[in-house]
Formats: structure tokens, sequence, C-alpha cells
């Protein structure tokens, strides 16, 4: 956010455009090997190779040699300023990396007028529109005490990371619409932000600049605008694609019903018409006939700017072709599918067809395009809703709450003995009791159990928020014969069985299990502020050579005693209690690295992410 005057940089657009050298609608990576593809800034700005914060300091960053990584560093001496690109965007999608200090605060400007927030609001259970994600307010000094600020939007969970490691956003950017005479006719619309692979926004509209702009003015191009005199962040990875290439369209559209069931596109022209006409928009709502059908619909496609284009067609419940220019871009196939072509500015001769033949679904048809330059638009009939749309079953933790499931995890499996268990601090995680060991972790809300309870269901749920992964599951405990031995794969010969778990007075489980003769008591326990998820282990009578496998990844470091950052800056292992052991850092399956702790008798630590 900023509350100090705006920096007067008009002009600042003008002769902007011809500074990007990268072909119109191609995507453009800033490089980042120096600061050139910005305008002069404050000596706050740096280029570097690596970042890392202090999570003990507030508003601290240090840097290592290299390129790469673009960071800012303001200080009470020097308050920093606002840092402007060179290009210049309209309707985009941004993508980049950021790193917060700890309590620092930093914003992103679209056409250096919107601004997206950027803060360390780990933890907070209730974001509001200055938090991380946020969209920030707009600014009326002429309202009342209390009115001021207006219109902005918080984001829909917090799916913010821990201060010092890397976090992800996607915006998808719409700018404002203007008349030939320069009148504005349509506002400005963010259509989506994902944070850490979460969708946060969708669809706002922006009535005008938010506070702290660039100018109060709209355009239809401005710079990407990052905050500078508040706190200490980095980024990388900064990309942007331009949109604005014309879309293709339909014309001249005519239809053909035909009854039956169809196994190739010969086969119509073997086929008699039930029914034939014209059609405004490609839609399937032109025949009464449930099942066992076919339309064929032909027409023209217009296309007014050169490029490779991408379709996607979705026929529920049959099969979908696509032929354009006399070249067949899809085959027959179930349920449509997708396929791509490079098309000059020109009419092309199109064919599509839609066999229904399953009863499950209801008659309908979607086309949509894409391309460099081009967002997915719709052909077809922008009314109807591909396939049977669900409700999703939504399962909230306002308390300590638990829920057994499957849970399907990206690395492969499913794990069936699996409880998740959610916290009103909005941090969760998932338990597999077949192995006694956490298996994923998450931010913002619980659990969408629709894959579980929607009719038949297939028995599994999955997290809602922005979930760390903790690599196969495997079990927590093993027996090696000495330090660099292979680490189990599974709980076979080691005398693994479960014992259940107990309840707190607050709900929070202490799972039990025996593995090599040992009783193992483990308590995962969500800290008060949401921030860390730390884990109790209790054995007795442990056997010799007994280690925990505390986490898993490309890379493990320690960044300060007891404290390891884990992957590319991707979570923080604290180790609180090693009961007198040294934790060992090692080589482990697959390229990978583990951090192993012996254990006799207990071990705590935490996650942070």
């Amino acid at each position: 956010m900023n509350h100090s005057p705006s920096l007067s940089v008009r002009g600042l657009v003008c002769g902007c455009l011809l500074l990007c050298t990268a072909p119109a609608w191609a995507q453009t990576a800033l490089p980042l090997t120096d600061l050139s593809p910005f305008k002069p800034a404050s000596k706050t700005w740096r280029i570097a190779g690596d970042v890392q914060a202090d999570l003990a300091a507030a508003n601290v960053l240090k840097t290592a040699g290299g390129t790469g990584v673009l960071v800012n560093l303001p200080t009470d001496k020097e308050h920093g300023q606002d840092l402007f690109t060179n290009l210049v965007h309209g309707d985009a999608d941004v993508e980049f990396e950021y790193l917060m200090a700890k309590g620092s605060n930093s914003g992103l400007y679209l056409q250096g007028r919107y601004e997206i927030q950027l803060h360390d609001s780990w933890g907070k259970q209730r974001p509001y529109s200055g938090d991380n994600g946020g969209i920030y307010e707009r600014w009326d000094d002429s309202k009342p005490e209390g009115q001021k600020g207006y219109e902005g939007h918080a984001p829909r969970q917090n799916v913010s990371k821990a201060p010092g490691l890397w976090q992800k956003m996607r915006i998808s950017f719409q700018a404002p619409r203007f008349d030939a005479s320069g009148k504005k006719i349509e506002n400005a619309r963010i259509l989506s932000i994902q944070l850490n692979g979460v969708t946060i926004h969708e669809n706002v509209e922006l009535s005008g600049p938010t506070r702290g702009a660039m100018e109060n003015n709209e355009v239809p191009q401005g710079p990407i605008r990052i905050q500078g005199d508040h706190g200490a962040v980095a980024f990388r990875n900064i990309k942007l694609m331009p949109f604005g290439k014309q879309q293709p369209s339909l014309k001249d559209l005519q239809y053909s019903v035909y009854q039956g069931q169809f196994e190739a596109p010969a086969d119509v022209a073997k086929a008699k018409a039930a029914a034939s006409g014209k059609l405004l928009q490609l839609s399937a709502a032109i025949t009464t006939l449930a099942n066992d059908f076919l339309i064929a619909y032909t027409g023209k496609l217009e296309v007014k700017e050169q490029g490779d284009y991408n379709f996607r067609l979705g026929v529920p419940g049959g099969k979908g072709y696509l032929k354009v220019g006399g070249k067949e871009v899809m085959p027959f196939s179930e349920r449509g599918g997708t396929g791509s072509i490079s098309l000059a500015p020109g009419e092309y001769p199109v064919e599509i067809l839609y066999a229904k033949t399953a009863n499950w679904a209801k008659p309908n048809i979607q086309l949509s395009v894409s391309g460099t330059g081009l967002r997915e638009t719709l052909l077809s009939d922008p009314a109807a809703a591909l396939g049977n749309l669900v409700d999703p079953i939504l399962v909230e933790a306002p308390q300590n709450t638990m829920l057994r499931s499957f849970v399907d995890l990206p690395s492969g499996g499913r794990v069936t003995h699996a409880i998740s268990i959610g916290s009103a601090e909005g941090l969760h995680y998932t338990y597999d009791l077949d192995n006694g060991t956490i298996v994923q972790a998450w931010r913002g809300s619980f659990l969408d159990a629709t894959p579980m309870w929607h009719e038949r269901g297939d028995g599994s749920s999955k997290p809602t928020g922005m979930v760390q992964y903790f690599g196969k599951t495997m079990p927590a405990l093993a027996v090696l014969a000495d330090a660099n031995a292979a680490w189990k794969a599974d709980s076979v010969g080691t005398g693994f069985r479960p014992k259940g778990y107990s309840v707190d007075k607050e709900d929070r489980p202490t799972f039990m299990y025996q593995i090599y003769g040992a009783q193992v008591q483990d308590a995962p326990r969500v800290s008060a502020n949401g921030q860390e998820l730390q884990r109790s282990i209790t054995i007795d009578n442990a056997p010799a050579n007994l280690y925990l496998r505390v986490a898993e990844g490309k890379d493990i470091r320690e960044q300060s005693k007891g404290l390891y950052v884990v992957g590319d800056k991707e979570l923080f292992i604290r180790i609180d209690d090693a009961g007198g052991a040294t934790p060992l850092v090692r080589n482990g399956a697959g390229g990978t690295t583990e951090l192993l702790l012996p254990v006799s008798k207990k071990a705590v630590y935490a996650i942070l992410f």
C-alpha cells in the first residue's frame, strides 16, 4: 500500500513501446541481469543471485552475488522509490515470484494504477484488501472519516507463505476500454488472480485507479510499477503475456441433425438429415432428441490476424470433430479434444460434428479458441454451460475438525487410510494412518469433499487451499544399519501396528502406533498464530539406530542454528528438540536430499511454510 503522494510521471508511457523489442504478442520475460528493463530508480534497487530473509528480524534481506533476482532494500536513511518498467501493457497476464522480508510491505501496480498488494500476511486468519494478494482500495479525501477508502477487495482466503519463501502470483488483467474520442466505455477488470496455485480473485471490476496510483487518469496502456518505499522484497521470473489480437469468429452457420449412431465422419454422407437450418451461434439447443443423434455444423471461420490458433471442443456424452480450411484439426474422438492450426487472415470453411451416444449427459457443445496474444475465447453460445455442473461440497473448519477419506497425492498413489485435520487458524494437514506420517499440509480453506460425497463418489477429498506436499508416503521412522542405508519405502517387516488416536480437550488428535517393537505417540499441533505445524514424537522402548525422516527435497540447507530451508525456498523445518542428537542431511533416493534425526525417546520439530 502507498499512503504517500503520487509520484508525477506524466509522459512516462510515451515512447515506451519502442523499448519493447519482443515480437508483438510474444511473452516477455524480464531478464534481470541488470536494471536496464526499468526506468532509473533509487539505489535501494539491485540485482542479486540469491536472497535470504531473517525470520527473527523485520525488514531484513541478505543478498548473494549473481543475477536473476531483483531486490529492493530500503532503509531509514534511504527510503526508496517505486520502480517502473520500460515496457507498457494493456490486456495481459502478469506472473512473477516474490519473497517478502519479515513484516514487509510492497505492491505491484498494473498499468501503474491498480495495486495488487504484496505483504507479509503469514498466518493471518481474516485477510483484508491490504493483505497479501488483496486488490487495494480506492481513496476519496472528500468523504467522511471512515469512508475515505472504498472498493478494496480482500483475497478469498489467506494462502500466503512465510517470509523468506518464494511465492508465485499470476494475474489476468483486462485494461479499460475507450471509444474513438478517448472516453472510457468499460472499466478495467481483474479476470483472475492466482496466489501459490489458488484462485483468490475472479472477475473483479475496477472503477478507477487504486490509492497511490501514479496518476488518477486511466489509459489503454501503462507500465508495471513496483512499490519501493515501504519494505524489503525480492522478485524473480517476471513474465508478461500481452493480449489484444483480434479473435476469430464463426459466421454463416448452418446445421443438419441426423438420427442414429455414427462411428466416423464418413458415415454422415450416407445418412439423411432429419432437420436442418441456419444458426446465429454454435449451439446444441436445436434438437429435441436426447440421445443417439449427430449434428453437423458448417460455416466460415473469419480470421483477422495471422497466427497459430488452438481450438478446444467440448461435447459431453459423445464424440466431436473439427475441420478448418479443409484440414482436420481434431479427429472424431470421445468428448472432443484440442487441436492447433496456423492461419493467415481470411475466411476458412469450417466443419464441426457432434455425435451424442451416452445418456448420462445433456446435449451440449462448446468451442473455444486461443493463441499467442489471444485469451481463450468462446466461439459457441456463452449461455450454455458445458456438462452437468455440480455445486461443490465444501467442508469448513471453524474449530478443530477431522475427516476420514482417501487422499490422492501428485507424487502417485492413494492414501487409503487418511485422516485430514482442520483448524480454525487456517493451517491443516493430512495424516497417513498406515505409515504414521504427515503427507500434506495446507493453508486457507479446509476440504472439498465433492469427489467423496457427490452421487456414488470415489471416496476421496482434496484440500481447497495452498498445499505443501511431502513426497511419496512412507514410514516416518526406520531402523538403519548405518547413516547411509536406504529408507524403507513401506512398513513391511517393521512390525507396524496402528493403535488409533486420542483427542485432547480441544479435539486435537495424538496418533499412536507400534513399530520395531517401540510404542509411538505422534502429536502434531497448529500454533495459536497459525504460522507453524509443530510435531512432537514420543517413543517408548526405542530400538538402536532408530531414525526419524523429518523432510525430503531437492536440496536441504541449514540457514541458521536448527533452521533448515527445504528445496528452492519451499518451506522451513525448525528442530525444536533433538533429544541431544545431531540432525543429519544426506542424499536420498532419486536425487533427493533427506533430513534425518536419530531418536531414542523424543523429538520435536516444526514445519513452517
